[in-house]
């Protein structure tokens, strides 16, 4: 069990008992590099004596933004060694949201990946009150920048190292000073509704998180991880920072984004977390690459899913495994189920977790199918960890047992469902608030319950079931409700839907869609049927696609009682973007301004129209602003039934 004390204190302990080590990989320029416990400290303690030396001072708040990589953890580090807190960015933000991240924190300093990351800093510097100091690690296109608060990383180490050598027991005599109770991280929520918030992560509730999953799962000391999730999101603080680090695994960093699964196959890690989208693009990857198989191949992939679903599914769901089925599969795994985990490096997977938000239990059953014993994760940023699929035998429709929180967190993890449906839940590393807002602990906790805002039920076995975010839940005129999400999330399980935004409530008749199609998989769709298209807004609007699109609505509706199914459609003439403030940074619907957006479309879906104009302003990747012009074809899912009248839903398109 892991000793409650702050990040740095365990990291000087574990690197004292053993330098050597390996806790670290980075694959650079092509070449994998490796880091012991003692690399690690002697960066971690050189850069967090040259931070206290250029007057970064216990309490202020660091900011970090960048790729997964080393620096970005060892900075992390270092900050906490020296009694700072920590907000770490994605790497894909703009420079209007660095500027009100910057702000809200209180951040004194900004290390930075590179030369994006640090022009991005420049173009708000004299925005942001508090900012003293930008730090850049990747010094690649650099050689010409000078100006008086910019300095690179080495040099930074190059103080701490000289300080050091003159002060051998100053980094511990820092390190010794934090407590348990210290604010560690600003983890800032999604901001779907609004500003994002901080909320305030203490070392006790990093320690709390990782002796959860820990103690849940059985994971073991040195199995390799893959850190991808960005550290911006606080399931990265738990399983790449803190487990990561501690336990410790051996956390691999990849060599960029767009080669991420190329090394996942070259390590064939062990412990892997995605988001729901990560997976799903996982699975949509594998029905994409399968549209482009000739017929036998394609017949003998869906046979050999089929025994996986037979075998490893029924097991899984506690069903008896057909003896057909049990004699056939390894022939399956020699053909189809082997390969398929070979070709996603998942030959060794031991723990393959899913958190962030709901996905279809179908994407849960074809891993499963083929041999991933991917499990749901569930929580929140404010509570921490909550539930997660344990044992051999789980019910996919679920997001788990509970987990059992640290000894010394301050009190076990308690739950009940309130009259509402509403999950409340005590104990654990209690929430400490969000940043600056010193009545949200009030607004969230009642007689010492914390209301998480999410409609569950529990199964007969103890399991969670996650239903819908209370706020989400709609209902229409008629007073019927629906769960949107749930419907989202089975409709994004199909390889064409990237995502789904959800129309109606009690202004509405009925439930519409806004579809953004996946233009990899589609595309290669359209070429293998020569049907011809330049653009991304020529190729969603094609007769051909909104087939394609009312086939997989259809199925989906097939599953829905009468009321919830979904009536008419539209696609997206563009693809969401989080730089255009459509999705979060964890691509996440910004619903309402999507609504504000599209609402010319949204009310001539809902007036019975066929298309509909739209003017959309738009911003290129050069910064330049523009306007998208498209003429949006509005559909029917029963051709016809233009005001939501009960009808049969199509069949769907094979």
């Amino acid at each position: 069990m892991l000793p409650m004390r702050t990040i740095p204190q365990l990291l000087l302990e574990r690197a004292s008992a053993a330098p050597d080590r390996l806790v670290e990989r980075h694959k650079y320029r092509g070449i994998w590099r490796e880091y012991t416990y003692g690399d690690v400290l002697e960066k971690v303690r050189s850069f967090a004596l040259g931070l206290d030396a250029i007057g970064i001072r216990r309490g202020e708040t660091v900011a970090l933004v960048g790729e997964n990589e080393p620096e970005n953890f060892w900075s992390e580090f270092a900050a906490f060694s020296i009694g700072c807190k920590i907000v770490s960015l994605y790497p894909d933000i703009t420079a209007d949201e660095i500027e009100y991240l910057l702000n809200d924190s209180d951040a004194v300093c900004l290390v930075a990946q590179d030369q994006e990351q640090v022009d991005k800093g420049f173009a708000i510097l004299d925005r942001v009150r508090h900012l003293r100091q930008m730090i850049y690690w990747d010094d690649t296109g650099m050689w010409s920048y000078r100006h008086e608060r910019l300095t690179p990383f080495e040099k930074v180490v190059e103080v701490g190292r000289a300080r050091h050598a003159e002060d051998t027991d100053l980094f511990r005599r820092l390190v010794e000073t934090g407590r348990p109770d210290d604010v560690a991280v600003l983890s800032y929520t999604s901001g779907t509704t609004g500003r994002p918030k901080g909320v305030v992560l203490t070392h006790r509730y990093l320690v709390d998180n990782a002796h959860r999953v820990i103690a849940a799962t059985g994971i073991k000391p040195g199995m390799e991880y893959l850190t991808y999730i960005a550290p911006a999101w606080a399931t990265e603080q738990f399983f790449g920072v803190t487990i990561g680090l501690l336990l410790p695994l051996v956390v691999n960093f990849p060599e960029s984004p767009e080669e991420v699964l190329n090394n996942i196959r070259e390590l064939a890690v062990e412990v892997m977390v995605f988001a729901p989208r990560q997976w799903e693009s996982l699975a949509a990857t594998i029905q994409g690459r399968m549209l482009d198989a000739g017929r036998t191949r394609r017949a003998i992939y869906a046979w050999g899913v089929d025994i996986g679903h037979k075998v490893h599914v029924a097991r899984l769901e506690g069903r008896p495994v057909p003896l057909g089925a049990r004699l056939a599969l390894p022939l399956a795994e020699m053909l189809v189920l082997k390969p398929l985990r070979d070709k996603l490096g998942l030959t060794r997977i031991k723990l393959a977790l899913c958190g962030g938000s709901t996905m279809a239990p179908d994407v849960f059953r074809l891993f499963h199918a083929i041999g991933v014993p991917l499990r749901n994760i569930y929580g929140a940023t404010e509570i921490g960890l909550l539930t997660l699929h344990q044992g051999n035998r789980y019910n996919l429709e679920t997001v788990g047992h509970w987990l059992s929180s640290h000894p010394e967190s301050g009190a076990a993890l308690e739950w009940k469902v309130s009259e509402q449906g509403e999950l409340l839940v005590r104990g654990g590393s209690v929430f400490q608030g969000y940043h600056k807002k010193p009545d949200s602990v009030a607004q969230r906790v009642e007689d010492g319950w914390y209301r998480t805002g999410d409609a569950v039920s529990v199964t007969d076995s103890g399991e969670l079931v996650f239903l819908e975010r209370l706020d989400d839940l709609r209902q229409l005129r008629s007073g019927e409700r629906f769960p949107p999400q749930f419907i989202e999330t089975r409709l994004r399980f199909s390889p064409f839907i990237k995502d789904v935004m959800m129309l109606g409530d009690d202004t509405r008749d009925y439930i519409g869609a806004l579809i953004n199609i996946d233009m990899s998989v589609v595309s290669r769709w359209a070429e293998d049927r020569n049907i011809s298209f330049s653009t991304f807004t020529d190729l969603s609007q094609k007769a051909e696609v909104a087939e394609l699109v009312r086939g997989e609505i259809a199925r989906v509706n097939l599953f829905l009682p009468e009321h919830a199914r979904v009536r008419r459609f539209a696609n997206f003439p563009k693809e969401l973007d989080p730089d255009e403030g459509e999705l979060t940074r964890t691509r996440k619907l910004r619903r309402e301004f999507l609504a504000e957006r599209y609402a010319v479309l949204i009310e001539a879906m809902y007036g019975g129209r066929d298309d509909q104009k739209l003017d959309i302003a738009v911003t290129y990747q050069d910064g330049r602003k523009g306007t998208l012009s498209a003429h949006v074809t509005i559909h029917d899912v029963v051709k016809g039934d233009k005001r939501g009248n009960a009808a049969a839903p199509l069949r769907a398109i094979a």
